[in-house]
């Protein structure tokens, strides 16, 4: 058997782009089982079958050779998240042979089985809702049984020669989750194996896989029709000052003896609290996506919210920021976290607004506006994106004086 590279490397970078992506969703903690079954090839290695005859006196006048046989595995894995997965399995690569015709009159059938178990690492990137690309990397302890037949002239020392060892395999496919319960899989895969009588090469399969989640969390209901909430920001509300008290005139003295007392003074009416001012900022009109710099449009927007509040009073000014539900609590959070200190600082800086005025919160995505049923999916695409958008925000409050 000979050495092809081809398949080795478009493997490795296919699971080097699974593992540099990050994850939107989780959807994980799970086991699964599966089988495969398939058509393996091999490379038969004439030239070294040719030269070991020859070294024993005989000379090779023609040689067929079988390639090519059926697979099957048996696997079963845990899914860690969305993109990762450990696998491991039983193997069968089936029956390879060649039978050689030499001078002095003779022949030699030689045949190899394949089997043995492996131990992969699984990379998945969605491509779609239901379509995702499959990559592995991982080793494999394949046994090797060799099979010799000789007739006339040939001999062999060993007629039934036998060897285990570990090496790597790879491989790259594509998946399809034709629903909750069950996926399809087509794959691409390498083994590499060393056989009894010191010949290494390449196996490759070609499969297709029924795979079966076990215990995996149901889907998201699905709504008719998406209609995220309408983004509305909040026009700045001022409180009038009451009028002045009007004192009511004195009366024509009566003509009697003492001058009347004037009549008291009306007490002024209270002036109310003016009421919490509440602003909207959307995330994606203040940041670049999955970013916490202000951005020059953003920065417009919060140059007009400052000017708003010139010459009102104010005694605190509390800023919020929210994510929506893709990727993990811990790094919404954080997100959330570092956009509001952002507003907060720019507010500051460029706003002339008193830091100690301002605060500033993350609320991760725990406060969210849409609802589950109008914007459904697990698998970050446009469509699910954008009808998160209004979870993506900044809110500002302005707490007023009397």
């Amino acid at each position: 058997m000979k050495s092809n590279h081809a398949l080795r490397v478009s493997s490795l970078v296919g699971l080097g782009c699974l593992l540099a992506a990050s994850s939107y969703a989780q959807d994980g903690g799970y086991f699964y089982g599966g089988l495969s079954v398939g058509q393996s090839r091999a490379k038969i290695d004439e030239e070294r079958i040719t030269a070991s005859l020859l070294e024993g006196g005989l000379t090779t006048t023609a040689m067929t050779r079988d390639e090519s046989n059926g697979s099957y595995k048996l696997f079963g894995g845990y899914q860690l998240n969305r993109n990762l997965a450990f696998e491991a399995g039983y193997f069968s690569l089936g029956k390879f042979g060649f039978t050689s015709t030499t001078l002095p009159v003779g022949t030699l059938d030689g045949q190899i089985k394949l089997d043995g178990v492996n131990l992969d690492l699984v990379g998945t990137w969605p491509l779609s809702e239901r379509f995702s690309l499959l990559g592995r990397v991982g080793a494999q302890y394949a046994r090797a049984r060799d099979t010799f037949a000789v007739t006339g002239a040939a001999r062999v020392q060993n007629p039934n020669p036998t060897r285990n060892e570990l090496n790597p395999k790879l491989g790259l496919g594509l998946q399809y989750e034709v629903s909750r319960a069950m996926f399809v899989r087509g794959e691409a895969e390498r083994y590499r194996i060393n056989d009894a009588v010191g010949n290494h090469g390449d196996v490759n399969v070609f499969s297709l896989s029924l795979v079966f989640p076990f215990g995996r969390s149901p889907a998201p209901a699905r709504a008719s029709a998406p209609t995220p909430p309408p983004r509305v920001a909040i026009a700045p509300v001022y409180m009038a000052p009451a009028p002045e008290p009007a004192i009511a005139p004195p009366r024509p003295a009566a003509p009697v003896l003492a001058a009347a007392a004037p009549p008291p003074i009306a007490a002024p009416a209270p002036i109310a609290a003016p009421a919490p001012r509440r602003v909207n900022f959307s995330a994606d009109s203040l940041f670049a996506f999955d970013q916490a710099v202000v951005s020059p449009v953003g920065k417009t927007a919060l140059d007009a919210f400052s000017k708003d509040l010139q010459g009102a009073r104010f005694d605190v000014v509390t800023v919020e920021g929210h994510t929506d539900r893709l990727g993990s609590e811990p790094y919404n959070q954080a997100l959330s976290e570092r956009r509001a200190e952002a507003v907060k600082a720019y507010l500051v800086s460029a706003g002339g607004i008193e830091a100690a005025k301002v605060s500033a919160a993350g609320k991760g995505e725990s406060e969210p506006i849409t609802r589950a049923q109008n914007c459904r999916g697990s698998h970050p695409n446009a469509n699910l994106i954008a009808c998160l958008q209004p979870d993506r925000r900044v809110e500002v409050e302005v707490a007023g004086t009397r």
